[in-house]
């Protein structure tokens, strides 16, 4: 089964290359993040000529994460306990194939030392309550998703650049480190230890141009799905597309 994510950046503006995309590429599931489109603008069968049934949590503008899906969805939760009155639109979770998904986009929290930093990380730290409770579900877990969270050195160009961001903030690392310690595994770092390896490369300065990335789009899998996982990719090739998302679609390969 093949399963990918991809921040789209606005479906509306992406809607005819995403649609290529699934096409070419035919995901079994996906989550999407930043629909910035109201519910209204938004309809379950919007992908169906394409095999995909479509949930979705939307927000007019801004945030919104959806999960399409050519399996049978249930249990679909537009929060996690803890985060019931958050009234930004960034998580999305059903189970597909016996499988918890759970897709995020968690806030940027730029710049450091303001209240949208400390909302990013009050929203780490409940997720990483709320993931701590999942530990004892007994089924596979895959939450996916733009976290916002550069991990290591390695996944950026250029670390000194980032060093004052809240995507490299140590206190936000030390949060995202310590959700893998409850028992999860970053897909990709499983199957490669390579550095330059990136998801999202800004609209600004010539940044896909030099290759000046960042990793902040992730899977991470508990010990069952860990388990089921064949392989890890990117299609970079959709960065370099004619009105692109800047992150680009990641995914994986498991066993059902």
């Amino acid at each position: 089964m093949k399963i990918a994510s991809f921040n789209i950046n606005g479906i509306k503006a992406r809607l005819l290359l995403l649609r290529e995309w699934l096409e070419r590429e035919k995901p079994d599931v996906i989550g999407l993040q930043e629909l910035k489109a109201d519910n209204n603008k938004l309809e379950k069968n919007m992908f169906a000529d394409l095999g995909y049934s479509f949930i979705y949590n939307g927000q007019k503008s801004y945030n919104g994460c959806g999960i399409l899906s050519k399996y049978e969805t249930k249990n679909t939760s537009f929060f996690f306990p803890g985060n019931e009155h958050d009234p930004q639109r960034r998580w999305i979770s059903a189970e597909i194939n016996g499988i918890l998904f759970c897709n995020l986009y968690l806030p940027n929290g730029n710049p450091l030392g303001t209240e949208k930093f400390q909302y990013k990380i009050n929203w780490m730290n409940r997720l990483y309550k709320y993931i701590r409770e999942l530990k004892s579900s007994g089924k596979p877990i895959i939450i996916m998703g733009d976290f916002n969270v550069i991990p290591q050195e390695i996944d950026c160009k250029s670390p000194q650049k980032w060093k004052n961001d809240a995507l490299f903030d140590k206190q936000v690392r030390s949060i995202f480190f310590k959700i893998l310690n409850l028992g999860f595994y970053d897909a990709l770092r499983l199957k490669t230890s390579q550095s330059n390896i990136y998801t999202q490369w800004d609209y600004q300065a010539g940044a896909w141009q030099q290759n000046e990335g960042v990793r902040i789009d992730h899977f991470l899998l508990n010990p069952l799905a860990a388990d089921k996982l064949i392989s890890f990719g990117l299609d970079k090739y959709m960065r370099s597309k004619d009105r692109p998302s800047d992150h680009i679609p990641i995914w994986i390969i498991i066993d059902k």
